[in-house]
């Protein structure tokens, strides 16, 4: 298993299964399919609704809970300093567990509570509830606030990337501040057919007798960047979890950095009405 080494050395494994809009009792099975074929890595939210299910499911996959990396999220509406507190021990609860690895704040909904949510978080940090801290859907200016005002470098900014989305300038900042970036919907989410149909991935999946799925999730491991692919279908699980025996040449990867087009298919980070 790959992984990469947060500011704080704790290591963290670079593929991991994604759960937004997994129902309980599809992301109980997704978990026991995940951890049975490879998985260490296990990303939630509170909003999610399936914090519970995910705990159960880790208690009863018999994987020892230290070697099992789980990331959950402080939502929108909890943010703030004395309810980041509440709202952590909520999801503590929730999953069961004594410790959380990596805690995110979900979106910026504002400079302000950004700063009173995210110090609370180093409170939760230096109690050792959790193992790391970071953001969600940060991008430069979100993240700027946070290096200028707090005591404690985020450790993760998670946001959305994929081969339509890549980031390039995003990435650098992360990289020069010493913050590493993960990749949700790196499959393009409910766009996926876009990707399937992309010309320049179908031609580098038949090159490497892979999918495109698989090249995408290659090409983001290849960058440094963690990748949390969603799905509660078996051979998907397993399929995105099979990318570790196999490199991209330079040639390929260029190829797909032409495949960029910057568009995001979800909200604008600084628009976030919910």
């Amino acid at each position: 298993m790959k992984t990469v080494k947060l500011n704080n050395n704790l290591e963290m494994p670079i593929v991991g299964l994604g759960t937004w809009l997994s129902k309980p009792k599809d992301v109980y099975n997704a978990v026991l399919i995940a951890l049975k074929n490879g998985y260490r890595h296990i990303d939630t939210a509170m909003i999610y609704n399936n914090e519970e299910f995910i705990g159960k499911a880790i208690k009863d996959s018999g994987v020892k809970r230290e070697d099992i990396f789980i990331t959950t999220k402080l939502w929108n509406t909890d943010q703030g300093y004395e309810k980041t507190l509440k709202a952590f021990d909520v999801s503590l609860k929730k999953l069961g567990l004594e410790y959380i690895d990596l805690y995110l704040i979900h979106w910026f909904k504002g400079y302000d509570k950004a700063v009173e949510s995210y110090k609370a978080m180093e409170e939760i940090y230096k109690n050792g509830k959790a193992k790391a801290i970071g953001v969600s859907n940060y991008n430069i200016h979100h993240l700027m606030n946070i290096l200028n005002n707090c005591e404690i470098t985020p450790m993760v900014n998670q946001v959305e990337t994929h081969v339509t989305l890549q980031n390039h300038f995003l990435h650098q900042f992360c990289k020069d501040n010493n913050i590493q970036l993960e990749a949700y919907a790196p499959l393009m989410s409910f766009r996926i057919p876009q990707l399937l149909e992309n010309k320049v991935m179908i031609e580098v999946a038949k090159k490497y007798d892979r999918t495109v799925p698989q090249i995408a999730i290659r090409w983001l491991i290849e960058r440094g960047i963690v990748v949390i692919p969603k799905s509660v279908t078996e051979s998907r699980i397993i399929a995105n979890y099979n990318v570790f025996d196999f490199s991209l040449d330079e040639d390929d990867m260029q190829a797909i950095r032409k495949v960029n087009t910057g568009r995001k298919i979800f909200t604008e980070y600084d628009n976030v009405d919910y």
